[in-house]
C-alpha cells in the first residue's frame, strides 16, 4: 500500500471513528435519541477538525503500526486530548456550556477506538500472521537492548522463518519475567536444558559488547546443543541502527578461540609508515593483502603491491583504491616473480621502500611435498632475492611472514621457510637494513585453510574429514596475523623472529565438530571421517623450539627468540645444487639443514655455523 493510499484510509477510518463516537457518546450520556442537535454538530466538526490537524502536526499518519508501542500510544493520547479540549472551547463560546460529562465520555471512546484500531493491526501480525508456516522456535541469548531489537524484528517480519520464544539472560532480576511477550528463562548456564525443553531449533546470540572470551564459552555451550548458532554483528553497529535480522551472522570458527586480538601501538606504527613508501609481497594473497588493508589505514605515501598473479594484484589495488580514495596513498602494482633476482632488483631501485612485507610464499605443506623444487624457488631462492634487493637498496626495515611449521620442521614448506628465517638473518648480520621474522600458526581464511575446507564439506551433507583425531594447531585469524607483522616492522632492531602469543593449541575434530554442531546439524547427520596424516604434516605445532624461547615479552601478547644457528654456506651449495637433484633428495637436505643435522647425515667435519643472538 502505497503513502498516500494508506493517508486516504486513516482519514476516512478516523473520520468515521469521531463522527460515530461523539453522536454515541450523547447517546451513553443522556439516554436519548435525539443527537443530531446543533451543540453536538459544532462539537463533532470541531473535533473532527482538530483531530486530523494535529494528527498532520504530530505525524500520527506517518506511524509504522506495525511496529506500534508505548510512542505511538502516547501520539495518539495527545491528538485524542487536544482534540476534545479544543471541542470545550467551541462549546464554551458558542454555546456558554461546556458539557464535561459528554466529554470525557466522547475523549475515553476515541481513545479506545482510534488506538485499537491501531493496536489491532499489530495484534493480528502477532498472533495470526507471524505463527503461519513451519517457523524455527527461537531461543535469543541477552535481553538487553540488542535482544529485544532482534525479539521485534523476528515478531514482525513475517518473510522470516524465526520465531523468538524466549529469552536467556545472566541478569537473575530478570529472571521469571516477561520481556515483549517472552519468558526469561534463566541465565546462561541454563542453555541446553532451555533448549532441550522448549524444543529450541534456532539460537541468536544478542549480546555483542560481551569480551571475546565470554562470548566463546556461550558459544561452546551452543554447540553441545542441537540448535544452530548465530549472532549479531558488532556493536558500533547497533549504535548505528543498522542492526536488522538480515544481519545476523552465522557464528564463525574464530568466535571459538575465546582470544582477544592483539592491540597495536598505534604510535610506533604510525612512525614506522605513515608517509612512508611501503612494499608488499604477495600482495595478492589472503595475508598480503590484509597487510595491504592494514596499511594502508596509516596512509603511507606509496604502497606498492607486488605479486605473481594478476587477478589478486587487479583486485586488492581496485579495493584499496576506492577505500581509501579520500587519501593521499598512491597505490602501484607490480606483476613479478620473485625468483627474477633483476626485477626484484628493478623494483626496489624504482620505487626505494622504506619498508617490505614479505608475504610471498609457497605455504601448502602436501603440494610443496609432491614440488620439493618450487618450494625451494619460491621460498628459499625468493626470499634471497627479495632480501639481496632490500639490502642493496638501503630498505630501513624488511619483515619476512614465516610460519610454526619452521619450528622443528618435518615438512619440505615448513623447512624452507626454516632456512628462509636463516637467509635473512645472516642478511641483518653484514647489512644496514634491519631483517626479522614473524612466525605464527594456522590462519583462519586463509586460501588452504582447513576452515573454509570443512564448511565446504558440512554444506554438500558431509562427511568432514580429518587427518588424525589427535592433530592440534594453534589458530588466528587473518587480521591478527597482519597486525603482528606491522608490529613487529615497528618494533624491528634487526635479526629477531618475533612470535604470537597463540594461546592454547585446538584440536582440530574438536573444530570441526563445533562447526558441525553450530550450522545447526549433528555428528551423526554429517558424519566425520579420518583421512590419515599427509606426507609432511605433524601431530602439534611449536611456536618456538625449547632452546628459543625467551620467557618476557617484549609487547604484550609478542614473544621473540633468542639464538639461532645459520648454515649461509649449506644453503648457498643447496641452491646451486638442487636442479640436478631427484626430489627426495632434495627434501632429505632441506630437513637436514632445517634441523641442524648436517654433520650427523654427512658424515664430515662440523661446518662453522653463525650464531646470531636473535
Amino acid at each position: 500500500m502505497t503513502y498516500r493510499q494508506r493517508l486516504s484510509l486513516f482519514i476516512f477510518l478516523d473520520s468515521c471513528i469521531v463522527l460515530s463516537v461523539i453522536f454515541f457518546s450523547r447517546f451513553l450520556t443522556y439516554g436519548t435519541l435525539k443527537v443530531i442537535t446543533l451543540p453536538m454538530v459544532l462539537s463533532a466538526i470541531a473535533i473532527l477538525v482538530s483531530h486530523h490537524l494535529f494528527s498532520f502536526q504530530l505525524h500520527l499518519y506517518k506511524k509504522a503500526w506495525e511496529y506500534a508501542s508505548v510512542g505511538e500510544l502516547v501520539s495518539i493520547l495527545k491528538v485524542v486530548t487536544i482534540s476534545v479540549f479544543f471541542a470545550a472551547v467551541i462549546q464554551l463560546f458558542v454555546v456558554r456550556e461546556i458539557p464535561v460529562r459528554l466529554l470525557l465520555v466522547t475523549w475515553f471512546l476515541n481513545m479506545s477506538f482510534i488506538g485499537g484500531s491501531r493496536f489491532l493491526w499489530r495484534m493480528y501480525r502477532d498472533s495470526y500472521l507471524n505463527k503461519v508456516g513451519n517457523k524455527k522456535r527461537t531461543l535469543i541469548i541477552g535481553a538487553g537492548s540488542a535482544g529485544m531489537m532482534v525479539a521485534r524484528q523476528l515478531k514482525k517480519e513475517n518473510e522470516n522463518n524465526l520465531i523468538p520464544v524466549a529469552f536467556i539472560d545472566d541478569d537473575s532480576k530478570k529472571h521469571q519475567l516477561e520481556i515483549l511477550g517472552l519468558p526469561v528463562v534463566g541465565g546462561t548456564q541454563t542453555i541446553k536444558a532451555t533448549v532441550n525443553s522448549l524444543k529450541i531449533d534456532h539460537i541468536v546470540i544478542a549480546i555483542p559488547s560481551l569480551s571475546k572470551r565470554e562470548l566463546s564459552n556461550i558459544y561452546k555451550q551452543c554447540a553441545e546443543t542441537s540448535a544452530k548458532t548465530q549472532s549479531l554483528p558488532m556493536i558500533e553497529d547497533l549504535i548505528t541502527g543498522k542492526v536488522s535480522v538480515q544481519q545476523i551472522r552465522d557464528v564463525q570458527v574464530e568466535d571459538l578461540l575465546g582470544r582477544e586480538p592483539i592491540e597495536l601501538d598505534i604510535e610506533s606504527i604510525t612512525e614506522n609508515i605513515t608517509g612512508k613508501v611501503v612494499l608488499v609481497t604477495g600482495a595478492g594473497g589472503s595475508i598480503g593483502s590484509e597487510i595491504c588493508r592494514q596499511i594502508s589505514k596509516f596512509q603511507p605515501r606509496q604502497l606498492v603491491l607486488l605479486g605473481h598473479g594478476e587477478n589478486s594484484i587487479y583486485s586488492i589495488e581496485m579495493e584499496l583504491k576506492e577505500k581509501f580514495r579520500d587519501t593521499e596513498t598512491e597505490f602501484f602494482p607490480i606483476i613479478a616473480d620473485l625468483q627474477d633476482e633483476k626485477k626484484m632488483m628493478d623494483v626496489m631501485s624504482n620505487y626505494h621502500p622504506s619498508i617490505v612485507y614479505h608475504a610471498a610464499a609457497h605455504k601448502h605443506v602436501p603440494l610443496m611435498e609432491a614440488n620439493p623444487e618450487e618450494a625451494v624457488k619460491n621460498n628459499l631462492i625468493g626470499t634471497m632475492n627479495a632480501a639481496k634487493a632490500a639490502s642493496w637498496n638501503g630498505v630501513n626495515t624488511f619483515v619476512m611472514v614465516s610460519t610454526d611449521k619452521a619450528v622443528n620442521p618435518t615438512s619440505v614448506m615448513g623447512a624452507t621457510k626454516r632456512l628462509a628465517e636463516m637467509v635473512i638473518q645472516s642478511f641483518d648480520r653484514i647489512s644496514n637494513t634491519k631483517f626479522v621474522a614473524v612466525r605464527f600458526g594456522n590462519v583462519l581464511g586463509s586460501r588452504g585453510s582447513v576452515i573454509p575446507l570443512f564448511k565446504r564439506q558440512i554444506e554438500k551433507g558431509g562427511p568432514v574429514t580429518v587427518t588424525h583425531p589427535d592433530m592440534v594447531r594453534y589458530f588466528m585469524t587473518i587480521p591478527e596475523a597482519s597486525r603482528l607483522v606491522l608490529q613487529a616492522g615497528a618494533l624491528a632492531k634487526g635479526g629477531e623472529i618475533f612470535v604470537l602469543d597463540m594461546g592454547e593449541p585446538v584440536k582440530i575434530v574438536d573444530l570441526a565438530r563445533n562447526l558441525i554442531k553450530l550450522s545447526g546439524n549433528s555428528i551423526e547427520e554429517i558424519g566425520i571421517d579420518f583421512t590419515g596424516i599427509r606426507p609432511g604434516e605433524k601431530l602439534f605445532e611449536e611456536l618456538l623450539k625449547e632452546d628459543e624461547v625467551h620467557d618476557m615479552q617484549i609487547y604484550p601478547k609478542i614473544y621473540i627468540g633468542k639464538t639461532s644457528e645459520v648454515y649461509l654456506q649449506e644453503i648457498e651449495e643447496l641452491i646451486s645444487s638442487f636442479s640436478h637433484l631427484e626430489k627426495e633428495e632434495i627434501r632429505e637436505k632441506l630437513l637436514d639443514l632445517a634441523n641442524n643435522r648436517v654433520t650427523k647425515r654427512q658424515g664430515v667435519e662440523q661446518k662453522q655455523a653463525l650464531s646470531i643472538t636473535v
